[in-house]
């Protein structure tokens, strides 16, 4: 194990990393960056100083090919993965499914599967103003912790972090079908939210 002395000595090699200011420079982005996606603030902050140890642990293995805070960003998007994949494992996340499921059936008529008059979906308005983008997204967050961690997962993956189909359905060891059936019913259950508590 290298001793402080030591891993001063190693940092002069690897100037391009500057481990004793990553709290100053990065903590707040990366804190932002982890609570859209978990949703839990003490969580959240676990994750940035796992990501920091993380990252004290592998500074050899930095390459330079990025940015210290684009290095730092991956450490702690894995970190979430792994997360996402504890949290949508397991019989839990079946029964979140099957009540999830049960609640769709508000939304639509069950002799057609058409929309039911009062939640048929309706344009939403183009948002400019910086206040009504703020409160916009605050409901957005409020919608997607009322979602079960599996649809949040996927759906934080997908649409925000722009990840392929393909790597999502490894990294949570979903199947094709289910993937995009989780899909769809988040994105009908974000729209009623939206509709419910913001048009």
């Amino acid at each position: 194990m290298p001793t402080e002395k030591g891993l001063e000595a190693g940092l002069e090699d690897l100037s391009i990393l500057d481990p004793k200011k990553w709290v100053e420079r990065y903590a707040d982005y990366l804190f932002r960056y982890a609570i859209l996606r978990i949703h839990d603030q003490d969580l959240a902050k676990d994750l940035v100083q796992e990501t920091f140890l993380a990252g004290l642990k592998s500074l050899s293995g930095f390459a330079g090919k990025s940015s210290e805070r684009t290095w730092l960003t991956a450490i702690l998007k894995y970190k979430i993965i792994d997360l996402y994949r504890k949290e949508s494992s397991g019989l839990a996340n079946i029964k979140d499914l099957k009540q999830e499921e049960a609640s769709q059936d508000d939304f639509f008529y069950n002799d057609n599967g058409h929309w039911k008059k009062e939640y048929a979906p309706r344009p939403f308005e183009e948002l400019a103003d910086p206040l009504r983008d703020k409160e916009f997204n605050r409901i957005l967050q409020d919608c997607m912790k009322k979602l079960p961690k599996l649809w949040a997962s996927v759906f934080t993956l997908k649409h925000m972090d722009d990840e392929k189909t393909e790597v999502i359905l490894d990294e949570l060891r979903l199947s094709k079908a289910n993937f995009w059936v989780i899909i769809h019913r988040t994105k009908l259950s974000l729209r009623a939210c939206l509709q419910k508590n913001w048009l």
